[in-house]
This record gives structure tokens, sequence and C-alpha cells, in this order.
């Protein structure tokens, strides 16, 4: 993968360039919102994101070989020297990744000739041994003789042997370096005979002759090394030579190098084997005319080499059968150093083939890995282009939907598209759970549709916004639950790598800037030509003024920035769908308590107080009034009111109690479970009475100082964690709550669209009207605050007093993307509450509290 920033070769000016780039952005997108007056809760955060996806993109590839190296490390480690690392980069970094990528060719090299070494050196002493070891066998048992005959064959297998071992430790001496070339002046013709003589008082009925042209032909060379050479292609040509013929050394001069020839009458070497036989062990098949060590042709290119010549098979001369070796070597060649190992091929096992590919590197760790860890691994998650498309389209809809229109009809299509796209993306979105959740929250999106009361709409849409993230995750536990709302934002950053893959995949490796340039030149392109036009021609003008909106105008602006945060929001969605964090893996030590008294003494003790707790409780139900305020000095009411919420908050105590216990207590026994039932199973019966005695103080505390919406919520969520204690009770006697989480999470859901359904406002104005009329007393200020849904039930109740909160003075009706039921139904009588009634015209029954 090539980055943008790949040409530069300095790392200082690549982060230069980043971080001007950066801030540079940054500081447009942030003048832009302010000077169109964008809310700054909206311009931060689409700064901010616009700053870090232009990091990102120009950061493409500055680190990636780095952490390739990391992951090419580890796997050359375990052997594997295939891997490569990508080196487009011209900077410091691309020099090191250049540098790796030759190190790991070079240990790939060593590696294969090390294992063909190993398997060529086990596969040529492994016939001489095998024949000889019969042999011996043979003679050891009987079979044989030790007759001349089997002695010889038996000599000529050992001899092959120390042959194959000498060769060995040449090479061994040549690879190491140990063996300088010591030039000195050599007659070539001595040489040659010298070394022809060796083999004309052997067995073999070969002619060997010798030509030298000039007679007199003296070069520099390593004598020693020199011999060792014209022996070896000796040897080899005698060994191919067949009865009877002839083994011809041809020296000739070409102008400053000398050329040795040397030729036999045999089969001959196939061209396409010709280079393969100056490999170690490249010994021919027999039909190839093979049959030796495989190491004096492999040692006779060493010694060319030494000498900055060159050697091979040439064609033989015309009408002659036989293979021909050409050795051409400077007549005065240059020292190589002492101490430069040379190496020298290792033929492969196998017949030549191509080189394997290089295996795929596993998924590279992102910039962000080291952030989130292998809590939130990214996998590799591939890129969707499709997702991004929608993301952008659900951007797309929110920018025209949701600025300067009331929550309604717009609201709804915008979470609706937005749902879609994150249940498309999840792999569980066929599980019962996912399903489950995913009807809810379309029914928590549509209450924007049916109600006016923003309190009730926002506190919805953050419900489905939680619930979401949990099916997204599949969390299971209330740490999870946690872990998971906190995923969403935290989506934005851990997939910026996916979005990197994702534009990829769109624009194709390598051809981002290009499309960016596409892009680019396209609207420079429309913004000239349209301008010039648009002065020219006032039709065109206002055909284009009437396509395209005013990109100047402040309404553009804030949509613009709601689109891209929604956007933003949608695909960070579809991310933590598609790539959910292990929200299960964090867990806390649940190991249980040595002693059965660590745990139980403290809850027999909070048992105790709340037993205390239920006696006083009952002293002053059947006290009385009178008994109650003669001994606390306080009135029922303020009695009731400061109660409340310490009853609620003991409440919530006592279910994290039990939790703290269950996990503690030891189950191994009867008796264990016995305590463990019998002690929280008494908790929480006190418990649910002291649910019903915070319930009973909120009915007074209402029924003095009338309804409202926190009150009406603080009612439920008591009756909630009454609820939950409950369901503890069936959990506690079977010892298996597993499913109390969500059943928690699902029944909060489901009581809150309760509230939805009963029309919140509609209730409240109702309960108020009815404290009213039994009393005379009412808060007007507050009724005149509610919302359309409360209208029709204001105006149907409300007779003469019907103007201290209502008013026919209506705003123009909206368009139909902030259209919900109770608007509508505010609309058709044609009213709407206000405040101003009340300040011009003081109403009766109005309390001071």
């Amino acid at each position: 993968m090539s980055g943008p920033l790949d040409p530069i070769r300095s790392v200082k000016f690549k982060l230069g360039l980043l971080v001007a780039a950066s801030v540079s952005v940054a500081v447009v997108v942030a003048t832009f919102g302010a000077a169109n007056d964008v809310p700054i809760w909206l311009t931060s955060p689409v700064t901010v994101t616009l700053a870090l996806a232009v990091t990102q993109l120009l950061a493409a590839g500055m680190t990636s070989p780095l952490r390739q190296m990391t992951v090419a490390a580890s796997r050359m480690a375990r052997g594997e020297h295939r891997t490569r690392i990508t080196d487009t980069s011209r900077d410091e970094i691309g020099d090191l990744a250049r540098a790796f990528n030759a190190m790991a060719a070079e240990l790939e090299q060593v590696e294969r000739q090390r294992r063909d070494l190993i398997a060529n050196v086990s596969h040529e002493l492994r016939t001489p041994l095998t024949a000889m070891c019969a042999l011996l066998e043979n003679l050891a048992d009987g079979v044989s003789e030790p007759d001349p005959a089997a002695l010889r064959s038996a000599l000529a297998q050992a001899e092959r042997l120390s042959a194959l071992v000498s060769d060995l430790l040449d090479l061994s001496r040549l690879d190491a370096g140990a063996a300088p070339m010591e030039p000195e002046p050599v007659e070539v013709a001595d040489l040659l005979e010298s070394a022809a003589d060796e083999f004309r008082y052997d067995d073999r009925d070969v002619t060997i002759t010798v030509t030298v042209e000039p007679v007199d032909l003296a070069v520099e060379a390593d004598a020693a090394r020199l011999r060792q050479l014209v022996a070896n292609l000796v040897d080899n040509a005698l060994r191919h030579s067949p009865a009877g013929g002839t083994v011809s050394l041809r020296a000739t001069v070409d102008d400053d190098d000398w050329r040795l020839e040397v030729a036999d009458e045999g089969p001959g070497v196939p061209a396409e084997s010709r280079d393969r036989a100056f490999e170690r062990f490249g010994t021919l098949a027999e039909t190839e005319g093979g049959g030796g060590t495989g190491l004096g042709l492999a040692i006779a290119r060493w010694v060319t080499d030494l000498h900055g010549g060159s050697i091979g098979f040439v064609d033989p001369e015309d009408g002659r059968p036989g293979a021909r070796v050409l050795v051409t070597v400077p007549r005065h060649p240059s020292p190589v150093p002492t101490g430069t190992p040379k190496e020298i091929p290792v033929a492969s096992t196998c017949s030549p083939a191509s080189p394997p590919p290089q295996p795929p590197l596993t998924p590279l760790p992102s910039l962000t890995d080291s952030l989130f860890g292998g809590f939130w691994p990214d996998r590799g998650t591939p890129g969707r282009p499709r997702l991004l498309g929608w993301a952008l389209g659900v951007g797309v809809l929110a920018g025209i939907a949701l600025p300067f229109n009331d929550l309604g009809v717009g609201t709804f299509l915008v979470l609706m598209a937005a749902g879609l796209l994150m249940l498309f993306a999840s792999p569980r979105r066929r599980e019962p759970f996912t399903i489950a959740c995913a009807a809810l929250c379309t029914a928590l999106a549509s209450v924007a549709v049916i109600r006016d009361a923003e309190w009730i709409v926002i506190l919805c849409l953050m419900a489905g916004g939680g619930l979401a993230t949990v099916a997204l995750t599949g969390a299971r536990r209330v740490p999870a639950f946690v872990i998971s709302a906190m995923a969403w934002p935290l989506a934005g950053l851990r997939g910026l790598p996916w979005l990197s893959r994702t534009l990829r995949t769109l624009t194709g490796t390598g051809n981002g800037i290009a499309v960016l340039r596409t892009v680019l030149w396209s609207v420079l392109g429309v913004v000239v030509f349209a301008a010039l036009f648009m002065s020219a021609d006032a039709l065109f003008a206002e055909w284009f003024g009437a396509l395209v909106p005013d990109l100047g105008s402040a309404d553009f602006a804030v949509r613009l920035f709601v689109a891209f945060a929604i956007a933003g929001i949608a695909l960070a969605g579809a991310y933590l769908a598609l790539n959910p964090p292990r929200v299960e893996t964090v867990r806390w030590d649940s190991r249980p308590v040595a002693k059965r008294f660590e745990w139980l003494v403290p809850v027999l003790v909070i048992d105790a107080v709340f037993i205390a707790f239920l006696v006083a409780q009952a002293a002053a139900i059947f006290g009385g009034r009178a008994y109650f305020e003669r001994t606390t000095g306080l009135t029922y009411a303020e009695y009731v009111h400061q109660g409340f919420g310490q009853l609620t908050v003991a409440t919530a105590l006592t279910l994290l109690v039990v939790w703290a216990a269950s996990r503690k207590a030891p189950r191994e026994t009867v008796t264990d479970r016995a305590w463990l039932r019998g002690a929280l199973g008494l908790l929480c019966v006190m418990t649910l009475l002291v649910v019903a005695s915070a319930l009973h103080r909120m009915s007074l505390y209402q029924e003095a100082y009338g309804f409202t919406q926190l009150r009406l919520l603080v009612d439920v969520f008591e009756g909630w964690l009454g609820l939950l204690v409950l369901a503890t009770l069936a959990a506690g006697w079977r010892l298996r709550g597993v499913w109390l989480p969500r059943f928690g999470l699902l029944s909060g859901v489901a009581l809150l669209l309760g509230i939805a359904a009963i029309n919140p406002d509609a209730w409240i104005a109702d309960h108020n009207l009815d404290r009213y009329e039994s009393t005379g007393k009412v808060d007007w200020y507050f009724l005149a605050q509610l919302s359309d849904d409360a209208v029709p039930t204001l105006e149907s109740r409300l007779g003469a007093d019907r103007d201290c909160v209502l008013t026919t003075v209506r705003p123009e009706p909206g368009n139909w993307l902030e259209w919900n039921l109770g608007r509508s139904r505010a609309e058709a009588l044609g009213v709407t509450t206000s405040v101003n009634a009340v300040y011009d015209d003081p109403c009766p029954g109005q309390t001071d509290d």
C-alpha cells in the first residue's frame, strides 16, 4: 500500500506537513462554523473528526513498514523467510524497509541452501553407504567370499565417500573465505600436461590430448586452485567419455583473457541442464551423463569466480559428440580480499520451479491497536463501500430533515435509516435478542412521531441508542452494558483503519490521490464556468440558483455540519456492528471468600437495619399523624418529601449488596446455599416493603404539591427497581441469574415506552386538574409549559379558566418533516399552551410552591 507522502524523503518533513494540514483543516472548519453561527457543540466534534480523517489519509503508509516488520520478524523467527514488507516510501523508514527485505531475501536463500545441502548430502552419502553395508552383510553372513572383486567394490565405495568428504571440506573452507587466492606466474602448458599425466595411468581407456596456443602461454593465477579446476574438469570429462574416446584440453589467448576448453566424446549435456550442473550436488542423472559426487563442477565454478572469470557448457564443435566446457579467465586477475566468503549455489532436490508465492501477512496492527489492544482487535475487517454510501445518505437525509425542524417524521426517518444500516451490518441480526432490540428501538423511535413532549422523546432516543449498542455487542452483564454504551463514540476512532480500507476498496489501491484530484478539478470547473455563465445570462442564473443551494448562507452551513455529524455517527455505528468489541472479556475477580461469616455478617447487619426501619414505619402508620408530628417536629408533607429520595437510593444500593454478596458467597454445600437464599431473600422481601413505602410517600407528596414530569419519572423508576428486586428473588431461589441484566434492560425500556404510551403530559395535566377541583390549588405556570400533547386534555377540562394556560396564537404550521400526532391534534383545536397568558391575567388557585 502506497501513501500520498511516499515520495517525500524525510520523516521530519512528512510530520511537519501532517501537522500543518491537520491544523489548517481544523482552523478552516472552525472558522466556517463560527462565521455562520453554527453552535460550538456541533462544530467541535466535526472539526476534530475532520482533522483526524486528514491525518489518517496523509499518514497512510508512514508507519505501516514498522508495523509490518513486527509481524514479519515474528514469522521469520518461526522460520518463514518468504515474508516481505512494503517499501514504497522514499524516506528513512522506506530505506529501513528495503534493508529488511534484502535481509529477508538473504536469509531465505541461506535457509533454502541449508535445507538443500542437508537433503543432498544425505542422499549422496546414502548410496555408497547402502552399497557398502549390503556388501559387508553378505561377507559377514557368508553369502559372498572376500575375494579381490568384492574388496575392490568395497574400496570403490569407501573412496567415493572419501572424495565426497574431501570436497565438502574444500567447499566449507571456500565458503568461509579461508582459501584466499595467491597469484603467481603459471605456465599453462606445464599445468595442463601435469594434470593430464595424473589421469593417463589409471584404468580408464581414454586418450587425453593437450593443445596450448601459444606454447609459451603464461598467466598469473593461484596455481593450486587452477590445478584443482583443471583436475575436476578432466575427471568429469573422463567419467563421461566412452571407452576408446578422447578428452581434449585446449588453451588459447583472447586479448586480455585466456581460454581453456575441455571436451569429451560422451553423451553431452542437455541445454536445460547446463546451469544446474555447476550447482552443489547438481549431479546430472545417469541418462544425462551424471554419476560423480556433485561437487567437482561447483568447486570449478568457485575457482573461476575467484579469478574473476566465467565457466559454462557450450555447444560442441560441428560434427563432434560430447560435452564442451569453456573457461574464460583474465590473464592478470585482480586479487580477492582475504576472508571474503564466496557462496556457491546449491542444487534443489526437486526439479526447477517458480518460487512459491509469498504467504499473506496476518492483518497488520493499526495505530489504534496500541490503544484498544485485545479488547477491540481490528481483525482485518474488509472495507464495505455500500455501508459508507449508506451512512453518507443518512447524513444527507439528516441535513435536510433535522435543522430548523421540530422533532417529528423527519427525526423518525433519520433514525430508521441509521438503525437499518447498523442492523444490516451486524452479523448478529438474526439472533432473537437482536430482533427484539430492533423492535423496541423502532418503537422508541416512533415516539417522535406520536408525542410532542421533547423530554420523553429525548429519553426514548437515548434509551434506543443504548439498547442498540447492547444488541450490536451482544453484552449480557451490567459492566458490559456500560462499556457498550461507551463503544459507539469510540468506534469513530477505532474505525479509522476500516474507513481507510473502505476508501481504498472504493477508489482502488493507490488511486485515492487521483480520485481526489479529479473531484477537485471537477468542482473547480463547475464553480468557474457556472459563475461566468450566471453573470452572462439571467435565466441560467435563475435555474442554477434553484438547483444549487446558497453555499454562503448560514442555513446551508448548519445543514452541512449536521449532515457530516450524523453521517459520522451512523458510520461509527456501522463499524460497531461490523466489528464489535469484546465487552464480555472485561471481568472482575469473583472468587468466593474463604469463611462464610465474611459475607454473611455484613448482610445480616443490613437486614437488622432494614427491620428497624420497617418497625419505625409501622409505628408511624399505627401511631397516626399527630403522634408522628409530635415525635419528629415535622409536618407529614415535609416528612414524605425528604424521605422518598433516600428510599430510592436505598433500594438501588440493596441490589448492589445482593450482587456483591452473591459473587462472594460460597455455594459448595447445602448449608452455604441455604444461608445465601435466606439472608439475601429476607433482604429482598424487606426491600419490597421499602419500595412500597417510597411509592406511598411519592403519592402523598404529589397530592400535596402536584404532579410533574420528574416526579412521574422517579415514581416509575422506583417501581422498576421493585420489579428488579422481584426478579432478583426469582433468580436467587434457583441461584441462576444470567438472564437478570438483559431482563432489567428490556423491562426498563418497556416501562419507558409505557410512559410514552399514556401520553405523560396529558396524564400530568389531568391529575393536576383533579387536584385543582378537589383542593382549589394548581400551578398554572407549570401547566402553561406543557407540550401540545396536553392541549386536548386542557381544552376539554378547562372552562372559564382555559385562558390561563391556552392561547389561540399558534406558530405557523411547519412542513411535513416535523409533523407528529400530538402537534397535529393541537393544531386541529387551534390553540396551544402559553405562559404569557398567566402573566397577563393572574389566575385563581395559583400555588406559591
